[in-house]
């Protein structure tokens, strides 16, 4: 299966003590770029989280993040964090007697800033196991969506193969015909030009240029990495590097494909190609 580098995945849990959440979110990148998001009183989950993701993930830049909501109760009330509260005292006391015209703290400023009001200890030991299941099951999603995306991506190219294909096939039979008109436009510039020509001559450069000239290679080359690009849609997994390659590739003998051209219409269907491989470019940056 071909798969997508982007996408994103939640796997939730309702505890007794509050509720826990594992986030996956990723976006392509060149290299695997893991990024956790943690609690402090989980941080030695971190290990085996990055452990997880990179035994299923190959490339991409991926954020996980863990939450956990302690749910306040009779048996369960948040705490007051005297430390803290003593120390706004003083700040406080410390402003007005520069700035005599402040107001003070209020109760409500005092309980809405940050760390006044303290939940019990998130009991660490109990949610490692749940946090690690959460993840697999994240990560199941995760892999699923990225191989729904990753199958359209497949489709999108194999259709542009087949565009390309119908090119080559447009061009080759022109090949012939397009060498002998321009052997013959050039035999008779040639013959205007020179007062006393050499036939025998004429005859090898005119061989000369029209071996210059024929794309048979170039279009073989082209059905060539066509063909690995199927090969390498259908057998899946990581492909995304071998298949920027092969658009490096498609790229370099469509080009030289319109260098050559003679024809007009050899010329039109090197242009078309060179679109569609840049089409296939663009969505194959997402590909794992």
């Amino acid at each position: 299966m071909i798969y997508s580098m982007t996408g994103f995945a939640a796997a939730t849990a309702e505890l007794d003590a509050g509720s826990l959440a594992v986030e996956i979110r990723a976006v392509n990148h060149r290299y695997l770029d893991i990024q956790l998001r943690v609690p402090d009183e989980l941080r030695m989950l971190e290990s085996p989280l990055r452990e997880a993701i990179a035994a299923q993930l190959a490339r991409g830049k991926v954020e996980c993040r863990v939450g956990y909501a302690a749910r306040q109760s009779e048996q369960n009330p948040a705490q007051l964090n005297h430390a803290l509260l003593r120390q706004l005292a003083q700040w406080n006391g410390e402003v007005r007697a520069v700035l005599a015209e402040a107001n003070s703290l209020s109760v409500a400023d005092v309980l809405r800033w940050n760390g006044v009001l303290e939940s019990a200890a998130l009991p660490a030991d109990t949610l490692a196991a749940t946090v690690l299941d959460l993840l697999q099951r994240a990560l199941r999603e995760f892999s699923a969506a990225r191989g729904r995306e990753g199958g359209k991506l497949k489709a999108f190219l194999l259709q542009r193969v087949e565009q390309i294909e119908i090119l080559c096939g447009e061009v080759a039979p022109r090949i012939p015909s397009a060498v002998a008109a321009y052997e013959e436009k050039l035999a008779s510039r040639l013959n205007l030009a020179l007062q006393n020509r050499d036939d025998e001559r004429m005859r090898q450069e005119i061989s000369l240029f029209a071996s210059k000239i024929d794309v048979d290679e170039e279009l073989s080359r082209l059905r060539t990495h066509l063909a690995e690009m199927k090969r390498v849609l259908e057998k899946g997994g990581t492909a995304g590097k071998r298949l920027d390659f092969l658009m490096q590739e498609l790229h370099r003998e469509a080009n030289t494909l319109g260098a050559k051209s003679v024809d007009a219409e050899i010329s039109r269907a090197s242009m078309e190609m060179k679109l569609l491989i840049e089409q296939m470019r663009e969505q194959i940056q997402n590909i794992e």
